[in-house]
């Protein structure tokens, strides 16, 4: 491994060489679940539609949800934004998801910072503070950012700003 590319290969996993053996294993994907508290799945899937274009892929259903509670448990949707995928679900017993409070941070990029942050805010996101241009945007040339009701932070970035770590090949 030449000097020059052992920051690369620190940063890509494969650097690191403690003796142990190590199988090379390929991921398809990566895809977000939100984790939504109070049964309320539901409304983030509509939010998510509203606020960003969603399409829903797919959803399940919890099958023993008793007949007089009024909306069914949802197990898993798939939503789609852009090319991204992401996974949307009421917290049931047995599921795995941060305490209440400890939302997560989603970067979406689009050609209209402006419009999807007025679309996020008609749909009842809360905007944070006004877009940032330049040295004060962390992932583009501009950013929006917003609150959704369920406790996740979006940033609403231009496409082609500076990235978070360019790394050379």
């Amino acid at each position: 491994m030449a000097e020059g590319n052992v920051t690369v290969d620190l940063l890509n996993g494969t650097g690191a060489d403690n003796g142990s053996t190590t199988k090379t294993v390929n991921f398809f994907s990566l895809k977000p679940k939100i984790v939504v508290h109070g049964s309320k799945a539901a409304d983030a899937i509509q939010f998510y539609k509203a606020a960003f274009g969603a399409e829903e892929l797919a959803r399940e259903i919890h099958p023993k949800r008793k007949a007089e509670q009024e909306l069914p448990l949802i197990l898993c949707a798939e939503l789609k934004v852009g090319s991204s995928v992401f996974q949307v679900c009421d917290k049931v017993d047995g599921s795995v998801a941060p305490a209440q409070g400890n939302g997560h941070t989603f970067c979406l990029e689009t050609d209209d910072v402006e419009g999807a942050v007025k679309n996020a805010k008609n749909a009842g996101a809360t905007v944070d503070g006004e877009i940032a241009e330049g040295e004060n945007a962390c992932c583009g040339a501009r950013v929006g950012m917003i609150n959704d009701p369920y406790g996740n932070v979006w940033l609403i970035c231009s496409v082609g700003g500076k990235k978070v770590c360019d790394v050379e090949a």
